[in-house]
């Protein structure tokens, strides 16, 4: 009875640490210098099932020269939403090479779906407005580590 409890008591503890992780911002994920022409990007890159799972949500602002970089193991047409994310955001969804293939803006707090148009390994997130701003369109080549081909 008494393994019982203790196990009982480890679970407790373990769903609730699990529930504060989800309610705050995930801060210390690796980075990767990327470039969209003259411009630099400072990309946090979530790449496992949990950091893509939390992405940016609960994040209040971001700075603009910084995005998340989502990086799935294969290429499939991937899709997005934004029920937790608390600032609007542009995803580009970008092929194996860098290429974008296109470009969604997307409202916080809502779970409307965004997706790629054909199958992607990478989605840039970036503060809405910012690929507008510096005249990036789909078609547009991203340069950087992850699109170097090996």
């Amino acid at each position: 009875m008494k393994h019982i409890a203790i196990a009982l008591l480890c679970l407790t503890a373990a769903l609730v640490n699990s529930s504060q992780a989800q309610d705050a911002p995930q801060m210390d994920l690796p980075r990767v210098k990327l470039s969209a022409g003259m411009h630099l990007i400072d990309a946090q890159v979530a790449a496992t099932i949990e950091q893509r799972s939390t992405g940016l949500m609960f994040r209040r602002d971001m700075p603009q020269s910084e995005g998340m970089l989502f990086v799935f193991e294969q290429a499939a047409v991937q899709c997005f939403w934004m029920k937790n994310t608390l600032m609007p955001l542009t995803a580009a969804f970008v092929a194996n090479d860098g290429t974008i293939v296109n470009l969604a803006d997307m409202k916080p707090r809502t779970t409307e779906s965004h997706c790629s148009k054909e199958p992607v390994r990478y989605v840039l997130e970036m503060n809405q407005g910012w690929f507008g701003k510096k005249g990036i369109k789909a078609g547009f080549k991203l340069g950087g580590p992850p699109f170097e081909t090996k």
